[in-house]
């Protein structure tokens, strides 16, 4: 049976054994999972789609740095591959994704720009000191900040997520991003800029993934008070909050009976690629968004309004 996915205003092919297709929604992929977090992009069908030929840069962030944690695939790929086609040289942080990552390098190369692979767990305050350290040993500054990187578990109720769950996802998602970002603050100028991921979850309630939208909605409140914080020194501070996108993040989470169906409770009755979300990390790390701060932009399809 056949399914298909959108690129542009072109859809694509491809075969599989799904079972019933809906009629009222585009299915990005089969049923299929994974039993690692926070997942492999190289292991899925079909592979995601990180960027767009169509884009062009025109230099919105010339010479600028940007850290970009989980940027090895998914949406913190799609926002390394458009950083650097608008002029940014990227370091990518990373847990152990190692062949994901080292493709993601290859490409940014290809590119014609430079990519810095770091491997190590962000939650760990003494990688996060690392980070920085080794940017500012190779490029000499820091520009913009992109916490991206994160951890999901369905279950089914909170009875059903251990103490062991919840503290990872905690520290994964929240510690991570604390630690990097109280780490990088010290060597931002006037005009960086910091952006966090939320998600979707957090406004509709997922109610399979409590710690997951816990987490989501702590990143939201921080946004908003660092923004405030900074606000004065010219550093801004916004969040995207993402619907379902096609990223290694949904195969190692849910069932893998839920995939099909993924997205199409959003209005525009479809999931989407990594590389639609592309220009939102841009416009948030350039200077398009100068007076937007505190903001969180909702890519979701139509999923949650308002």
């Amino acid at each position: 049976m056949n399914f298909d996915y959108m690129f542009g205003n072109n859809y694509y092919n491809y075969y599989g054994d799904i079972g019933v297709k809906s009629t009222e929604y585009k299915i990005l992929a089969p049923e299929q999972e994974q039993n690692v977090q926070p997942g492999m992009e190289y292991e899925m069908v079909p592979k995601p789609i990180f960027d767009n030929p169509e884009y062009k840069g025109s230099g919105k962030l010339k010479n600028k740095v940007a850290i970009i944690t989980g940027g090895d695939s998914g949406l913190g790929r799609a926002a390394a591959i458009a950083f650097v086609k608008e002029g940014a040289r990227v370091v990518i942080p990373y847990y152990n994704e190692h062949k994901d990552a080292e493709e993601t390098k290859k490409y940014i190369e290809q590119l014609g720009g430079e990519c810095l692979l770091l491997s190590g767990d962000i939650s760990d305050k003494n990688f996060c000191k690392f980070i920085v350290e080794k940017t500012l040993e190779r490029f000499n500054c820091i520009d913009i900040l992109v916490n991206n990187a994160g951890v999901q578990y369905q279950q089914d109720s909170l009875e059903c997520i251990s103490d062991e769950q919840f503290d990872w996802t905690m520290k994964v998602n929240v510690y991570g991003m604390f630690y990097l970002t109280r780490e990088v603050l010290p060597h931002l100028k006037s005009g960086a800029s910091i952006i966090n991921l939320s998600s979707v979850t957090t406004f509709y309630g997922e109610p399979q993934l409590i710690d997951y939208v816990t987490t989501k909605g702590a990143i939201v409140g921080f946004t908003r008070s660092l923004a405030r914080n900074l606000a004065l020194k010219n550093i801004r501070v916004n969040a995207i909050a993402p619907g379902f996108f096609w990223t290694p993040l949904q195969p190692a989470c849910w069932v893998k009976e839920k995939i099909p169906s993924l997205g199409s409770d959003a209005a525009m009755a479809r999931g989407a690629m990594p590389y639609e979300l592309a220009p939102t990390f841009v416009f948030l790390a350039s200077s398009d968004s100068s007076y937007v701060t505190g903001q969180v932009i909702h890519n979701n399809g139509g999923q949650v309004m308002g």
